[in-house]
């Protein structure tokens, strides 16, 4: 019987691969073909369609990398095809194997209508059925050129991630071009003996099942002819039918089929690709639509969808119409799928403003499952954003690419760092690309882990990023697997069907709290440095213009821009999408993200200079600007005050070398190498550095990953490591109160700034680094003397607390981490601070004492930069400048405090005097991240806040203006029900959070 197995399986792949699929087209013309190849960048259809093309012939090399050509076909049904099916079979030169990462098109009539999508698994364009013969064909292909970047050899350097340096050289060969008969009896048998044959691969050897699906097949494969396939189609396909009418097992496990087309919106294209990939694959889409009453399709990313109306507003009508049908449905709820693990908290509670209030605009849907199949790793304040927003679940598909251990559960609830739980679900079939091949679904019924408890699963279904999306085959894999014996039932629904379902049938699942750290990508936490931190200030400068434009507006009735601050929120959530901020895109993306960086700096600085002038007002008053929540320097979170005279630290000669920085609070050692060998807390009488070490150290390591560059850094990188401790210079800095350090490595040189901030007790170490590595790491590390177990990072409102031990394989694979403004280390009482202007990425180790077993060293290691080679050669190449300190003696609440000071500097203006905030807080723990104006444009004020040490808290917000009445709101400023609004009493309003708790008051004024 093994025999018969394996030559029935052998014997089915060779009959299917040279006579059955070859019958699917039994007879074909060739089409006339002429090609107008657009100078530069794309076009404009109607430019594109009026074009003149000159004659050309498959088998032609066309396309430059990044090129749009347009091609003519035209041709005439034959009057013997009358009564036949008829379709255009359309190869660009597509690899089969790669949808999604080479040429794509998209086909236009005549008249500007478009058509559908050409992608490698979707090559045909459908003339007529039944053809009546003698019909002239004219259509139109926008054919873009883009470039193989991850091809053959995968994570080589290459410089066709630019248009800039990708040359000319034609990448595609023109391969076929006709007209020909579809056979649709043919076209079903390759189905039928597709999903039976994958059926029959999957089942044990020993199950009945699967010997009947043999027998069944060839009987079938013995009815065709091969000589004669098309004759002989339906018998064989009658020899199926009773093994494909065999129903599924009542215990079976069900599979919801959500029909998508995972789009990255930008990877390894420019954004303005990802804008025609979108068009291609949404006029795909509302066409397989229209051919399948069962599809449904679901498209996430707010973004793409404005593009489509933006862009291509005769696909964007197709789309509304499905959208009303119920039948293309809006996902995720979320501007694009951004990274999670570094926008700051306003900016990840503006992803789901955006999101969901462009689907609320546009088509009265609101959705209530985030939807992040490829995100690398979900931070810990997620969950209690999402419910802020008004939805309940989250998908992701990433965490199955851990390389160390496995995630224990497919369905689970997740809970966040304020105890808020979100229903979340993992698709066992462990892709988001799926395409209804047997091995996928019962890859899926094996790996599920929640077997016994719970039987349903979800499978996003399509080839994504240009690939095209569903495919017919697909469709009709899934209508086979509706209710088939042996395997897993296929249905296609919607994301809020499966949800309700899901949660219905298992509503008590385990519950996983704490942030989903991915085991993987972790280098995205600093590859492009520029680029995040072109995010990092972008998103502060965005705090700094809603609040100043809003106090002005209530103050002075200054212009409160509403539509600018619109647009360039739209612009820094598109560039966190996961392949732009965390650094993983090619070259052209991150030159352009710069530039955007740089042009939304500048409008962002125009609107905050305007608003204080208006603010100031005429005069000669010397005046500090305070836009971070807490008080500095005797000016007031949120106002302006004339600022105290400061002294400044006392710099003197180091016994043996170096020098000494001293402010009262600190005294800090230099020693003759430019390392920090003492931070002393004078009031504590407590040393920072542990001793025998050497804090500001400059540590570089060789960084080759196994794969994935830019994306991955793996943990024998620490194998090798070399101490920069070799100095060109240490010097008094030019004001006198500093120390200069110059170092030079390999090919780049470091000058760094070591000064101690009047009256404060932080240690500011501002670094430039002119960087020309490759394939290196470099870190600033700190050696601290704590024993500490566990360590904080600040995440989206509050931080999350990680082991600083290695005691378990899911503590050792958290090798490198993410923190946004601070890490903070503490014994009882006392404790550090690492805070920094501009990274996300480091770690934390614990080693044993130079002087034995009786006490530790923790090390805080800052990344700095990495020089990765694929898929951007070039990355990080250049001048790079940034700033931490270090905070001896820090509280959780000095780290807080720190974090937002370094990223907020004040800023310096005369006018006539004071500027009163418009709104303060009592309590240092409850932090105000946003001041604005309602979205609405009611003229109504916002505060967001939370706290922020991890405590309960109670506090008083006191209004700079009359306001009349305050709402609780969720984050698109709608009034909530639960809880109560709290009172107000005058100018006053209490309210209590419990830890890290987010909350939104909407006040009315006067």
């Amino acid at each position: 019987m093994h025999d018969d197995r394996t030559l029935v399986e052998a014997r089915l792949r060779r009959v299917l691969d040279e006579r059955v699929r070859p019958a699917v087209y039994p007879e074909s013309v060739p089409l006339e073909v002429a090609v107008w190849h657009a100078p530069g960048e794309p076009v404009p259809v109607a430019e594109g369609l009026a074009a003149e093309p000159e004659p050309v012939e498959v088998g032609t090399r066309w396309g430059a990398p990044w090129g749009t050509s347009w091609f003519r076909v035209t041709g005439t049904v034959p009057e013997a095809w009358a009564g036949r099916t008829v379709e255009a079979v359309l190869d660009l030169g597509f690899d089969e194997n790669m949808p999604g990462f080479q040429c794509e098109g998209l086909v236009y009539r005549p008249d500007g209508t478009p058509v559908k999508g050409l992608n490698p698994r979707n090559q045909w364009v459908r003339i007529a059925a039944p053809a009546e013969g003698g019909e002239e064909v004219r259509l139109h292909i926008e054919a873009a050129s883009n470039p193989v970047i991850l091809g053959h050899h995968p994570f080589r350097p290459t410089p066709l991630g630019d248009k800039d340096t990708a040359g000319g050289e034609p990448q595609y060969t023109l391969a076929r071009m006709d007209l020909a008969v579809l056979d649709e009896h043919v076209w079903q048998l390759v189905i039928d003996l597709e999903v039976l044959g994958e059926l029959m691969a999957e089942l044990p050897v020993e199950s009945p099942r699967r010997w009947e699906i043999l027998r069944a097949v060839e009987r079938a494969l013995d009815a065709i002819d091969l000589q004669d396939v098309n004759g002989t189609a339906q018998q064989a396909r009658s020899q199926l039918t009773g093994a494909l009418a065999a129903p599924a097992v009542p215990s079976a496990h069900r599979i919801s089929a959500v029909g998508h087309a995972h789009i990255d919106s930008a990877w390894l294209w420019p954004l303005r690709e990802t804008v025609r990939k979108v068009a291609r694959t949404t006029a795909n889409m509302t066409a397989l639509l229209d051919d399948a009453p069962e599809f449904v399709f679901a498209m996430s990313q707010a973004q793409q969808w404005a593009w489509v109306k933006e862009h291509r507003p005769e696909v964007w009508a197709r789309v509304k119409k499905a959208v009303a049908d119920g039948r293309f449905v809006p996902a995720g709820g979320m501007w694009v799928e951004s990274d999670t693990n570094m926008p700051g908290s306003e900016a990840m509670a503006r992803q789901f403003v955006h999101g969901k209030r462009f689907f609320l605009d546009e088509f009265g849907v609101e959705n209530e499952e985030a939807w992040l199949p490829d995100t690398f790793g979900f931070a810990a304040g997620l969950p209690q954003i999402i419910r802020a927003a008004g939805s309940r679940y989250l998908l992701t598909q990433k965490i199955s690419w851990s390389r160390t251990n496995r995630f224990p559960h497919h369905t689970f609830r997740w809970e966040g760092i304020d105890g808020t739980r979100i229903f979340t679900h993992f698709p066992p079939v462990d892709t988001y690309n799926c395409s209804m091949r047997g091995g996928e679904i019962a890859h899926a019924v094996r790996n599920f882990q929640d077997k016994g408890v719970a039987r349903r699963s979800l499978a996003p279904t399509g080839w994504g990023d240009g690939g095209g999306g569903t495919t017919r085959e697909m469709v009709a894999k899934a209508a086979r697997l509706r209710d088939l014996e042996g395997s897993a039932t296929v249905t296609w629904e919607t994301p809020a069907a499966f949800f309700a379902k899901a949660e219905a049938e298992y509503p008590e699942p385990p519950v996983w709290v704490g942030e989903l750290y991915l085991e993987l990508h972790r280098a995205t936490l600093t590859s492009q440095a520029r680029t995040k931190q072109g995010n990092r200030r972008a998103e502060h400068l965005l705090r700094e213009a809603e609040l100043w434009a809003a106090t002005a507006a209530v103050r002075t009735g200054f212009p409160y821009p509403y539509g600018e601050l619109d647009r360039i929120w739209k612009t820094v959530l598109l560039h966190q999408f996961h392949d732009i901020l965390p650094g993983s895109s090619i070259a052209w993306v991150h030159r352009e993200a710069r530039a955007t960086y740089d042009r939304i700096a500048g409008e962002l600085n125009g609107i905050v200079g305007a608003a204080q002038r208006a603010l100031a007002g005429e005069g000669a008053v010397p005046l500090l600007f305070n836009a971070a929540p807490h008080p500095r320097a005797g000016v007031p979170a949120g106002g302006a005050r004339t600022p105290a005279e400061q002294g400044r630290a006392e710099l003197s000669d180091r016994a043996g070398g170096g020098y000494v920085l001293a402010n009262g609070i600190l005294r800090v050692e230099i020693d003759a190498r430019g390392l920090v060998v003492s931070a002393h807390d004078i009031e504590a009488d407590r040393e920072a550095i542990a001793p025998g070490q050497a804090g500001n150290l400059l540590q570089l390591h060789p960084d080759f990953p196994n794969m994935w560059d830019a994306w991955d850094v793996d943990a024998f990188y620490r194998n090798t490591v070399t101490d920069l401790t070799d100095a060109d210079e240490v010097a008094a800095g030019a004001d006198g109160a500093s120390v200069r350090i110059v170092r030079s490595f390999g090919a780049s040189r470091v000058t760094q700034a070591l000064s101690l901030a009047p009256g404060e007790r932080r240690l500011v170490v501002d670094t430039e680094v002119d960087w020309h590595e490759t394939e290196k790491f470099l870190k600033l590390a700190f050696p601290l003397d704590l024993h500490a177990e566990r360590y904080a990072s600040e995440t989206q409102f509050g931080h999350v607390h990680r082991p600083t031990h290695t005691n378990t394989s899911w503590e050792a694979a958290r090798f490198e981490a993410c923190n946004h403004r601070f890490v903070h280390l503490e014994e009882p009482g006392w404790g550090v601070a690492v805070v920094n202007d501009s990274t996300y990425g480091h770690d934390v180790t614990r080693t044993v004492r130079t002087d034995g077993d009786r006490g530790t060293t923790t090390t805080v290691r800052v990344s700095l930069l990495r020089a990765p080679r694929f898929p951007d050669p070039e990355t990080d190449q250049g001048v790079h400048r940034f700033r931490h300190a270090l905070v001896p003696g820090a509280g959780i609440g000095d780290a807080v405090r720190e974090g937002w000071r370094i990223n907020l500097p004040q800023r310096r203006l005369t006018g006539a005097g004071e500027v009163a905030p418009l709104v303060t807080v009592d309590r240092e723990a409850v932090v105000v991240t946003a001041v604005k104006l309602a979205d609405d444009g009611s003229g109504d004020v916002v505060v967001r806040f939370h706290e922020a040490h991890g405590g309960r808290a109670r506090a008083t917000l006191t209004t700079g203006f009359a306001a009349t009445d305050v709402q609780v709101t969720d984050l698109l400023e709608r009034p909530l029900a639960d809880p109560a609004p709290p009172a107000l009493d005058g100018d006053r309003i209490s309210v209590r959070l419990r830890p890290f708790e987010l909350m939104t008051l909407r006040l009315k004024r006067a």
